[in-house]
């Protein structure tokens, strides 16, 4: 098992991020190991021995940044970066496979998602390689369980707009039973 999917230790200090040069906003360091492994190989001639950092804003097209300067941007990665991606398929979990598409469905079809359990099993069992597999280098049960967040409350204002519709049919029949034929309106 990788260190990124242990719980996590001390935090990063302030002043060990980045600042994103395209958007302004603090990125999270990212292992160099990880960027290797994800960028294209037309691609890795443009990385250095600067620390780089993973940008977190969903907009912005840079997913690395160092410095000195160098941005690393979505096209130059081989993955679909999830965050970053507003299209099917956006990418839950790396490491097994999950996009938010399946999360989605499982919900909306059962009522729930088994992809956070499915993947902490496979995390205990030392299978997770976010470091190689995910672009922000870090555990991808937290991109999960927010994506099931997301999809059940979708759910469940679906099935409060249809609750309310069947209340409103309800009240509808009761309506027209208490008209008769007779009735004139």
């Amino acid at each position: 098992m990788s260190d990124c999917c242990k719980a996590p230790g001390e935090s990063k200090r302030q002043e060990d991020q980045l600042l994103c040069q395209q958007c302004g906003y603090k990125g999270q360091p990212v292992d160099r190991t990880t960027i290797d492994a994800l960028l294209k190989p037309e691609s890795l001639s443009q990385v250095n021995g600067s620390q780089y950092a993973f940008c977190e804003t969903p907009s912005c097209p840079v997913v690395y940044y160092a410095a000195d300067g160098t941005q690393l941007k979505k096209e130059q990665v081989r993955v679909r970066v999830g965050l970053k991606e507003t299209e099917d398929p956006v990418p839950a979990c790396y490491c097994f496979g999950v996009t938010e598409r399946m999360i989605h469905e499982d919900i909306q079809g059962t009522g729930r998602s088994s992809a956070s359990a499915r993947i902490r099993a496979e995390v205990k069992e030392g299978n997770c390689r976010c470091e190689v597999e995910n672009p922000s280098g870090r555990c991808c049960l937290g991109e999960v369980r927010q994506a099931e967040k997301r999809a059940a409350a979708e759910r469940t204002g679906r099935d409060q707009a249809v609750a309310r519709s069947r209340g409103k049919e309800i009240e509808d029949a009761a309506i027209c039973q208490d008209s008769g034929p007779d009735r004139v309106y």
